[in-house]
């Protein structure tokens, strides 16, 4: 089957999280990706676990549909090898600190002079300029400096980041949609380019409401729970043996809900709910009197009620849940492979759904080096000198 991607020829030089997602969507799309990894023990993931026959499942989750080699870059002879690969391919991905390319002798100034088409993409925590570039930033740091922690949470709680590594994914998206755009002025012009994506400013980018109210009014993101905070009720509500989620979020919706689902018409009257904003803006009250109707039954009963009337409604699902609603299942979220080593696993699906050209599951996660001999013998070189740069410790 076609897939979008095919002829694309990506080196992924990153590690963790950020940089293997977003190698592994151009892999997913027919992309050949060579996750290059360092010598000897590899990308940082598979000391992380849960393990399956000492496969790190957290490695195998995003770096499927990809060939692994790994070389030691501190080595002439491996850094070498490195330089001619790097001559054929189109996209080249790290996530090294600024600075450590330039004393490897891989970063974008020395490779374009080699093959001038790159595409270079570095994410780091901070980007590459400025004063907190030599800075260490993980996930959790970027989730502080970027506003998220402050504003997540409950208000009277201590912030709270997102219950799941949010800006390393921006930073992810941000990185494959830039690639993307940089891929169709290659197309156009033969030129490459180089990409300086962080993970601060990848979460920042995503924050266009709050920004809209801080720049419009001074209006600071404050803690709000479940609550939003310019819509009402668009939040999570106790029933009487759940939460569940409502979002009556306009006018219209919000009559509905007051008089055919709860039938309390009273509310349409009352004036502090009288529009979207009084109703936003008086929502702990809003709260007050949507729970202590729906304390009367069960959350099945009102998330079929709500489903009736159409008004936007879910439940909050533990992750156990959300992996076996039928929903996800029948959307194809949930894929099945086999791994050499693992043996049979589970993996989450594509997200989106193409008509020509779908994502793919082709191959496992690849264990440590296990494409060396493949990647280096497309490059000319014979089996004798493969077996000498094993026992040199320049391959591992």
């Amino acid at each position: 089957m076609k897939q979008a991607l095919q002829g694309l020829k990506v080196v992924d030089l990153s590690q963790v999280l950020a940089g293997p997602y977003c190698t592994m969507v151009l892999a997913d799309m027919g992309a050949e990706v060579i996750k290059i990894e360092k010598y000897p023990n590899g990308d940082d993931t598979r000391t992380m676990g849960p393990f399956v026959n000492e496969e790190s499942h957290m490695y195998m989750m995003v770096n499927r549909n990809k060939k692994g080699v790994c070389i030691n870059l501190k080595t002439d002879e491996g850094l070498a090898l490195f330089k001619e690969l790097i001559q054929s391919v189109d996209v080249l991905v790290e996530n090294y600190r600024p600075g450590v390319t330039r004393k490897l002798g891989i970063d974008y100034d020395t490779l374009k002079v080699i093959n001038p088409g790159l595409i270079y993409c570095s994410i780091s925590g901070y980007g590459q300029t400025g004063p907190y570039s030599q800075k260490g930033g993980y996930d959790i740091m970027a989730q502080g400096l970027s506003g998220l922690m402050h504003m997540t949470g409950e208000a009277d709680g201590r912030p709270v980041k997102v219950g799941f590594a949010v800006n390393d994914i921006a930073a992810a998206q941000t990185a494959l949609q830039s690639i993307l755009m940089a891929y169709i002025y290659k197309l156009r012009s033969g030129e490459g380019q180089y990409i300086d994506v962080s993970l601060v400013e990848s979460g920042l980018a995503w924050t266009v409401w709050e920004a809209a109210a801080y720049f419009g009014q001074g209006e600071l993101p404050e803690r709000t729970g479940t609550a939003h905070r310019v819509s009402a009720p668009y939040q999570g509500f106790k029933t009487q043996d759940d939460y569940i989620l409502v979002g009556a979020g306009n006018q219209k919706l919000w009559e509905i809900f007051a008089t055919k689902v709860v039938n309390r018409s009273d509310w349409l009257t009352n004036p502090y709910f009288a529009t979207n904003y009084l109703r936003a803006q008086n929502v702990k009250m809003l709260e007050e009197e949507i729970e202590s109707e729906l304390v009367q039954h069960k959350a099945s009963y009102w998330l079929e009620l709500l489903d009736k009337h159409g008004v936007p409604s879910s439940p909050i699902y533990a992750y156990d849940q959300t992996l076996n609603d039928p929903h996800i299942l029948e959307r194809g979220m949930i894929l099945s492979y086999e791994h050499p080593i693992a043996g049979s696993m589970r993996t989450l699906g594509f997200p989106a759904k193409f008509s020509r050209t779908p994502g793919q599951l082709t191959s496992a996660a690849p264990t440590l080096g296990q494409h060396n001999e493949e990647v280096l013998q497309a490059l000319s070189i014979s089996d004798k000198k493969i077996a000498a740069l094993k026992a040199a410790e320049i391959i591992k």
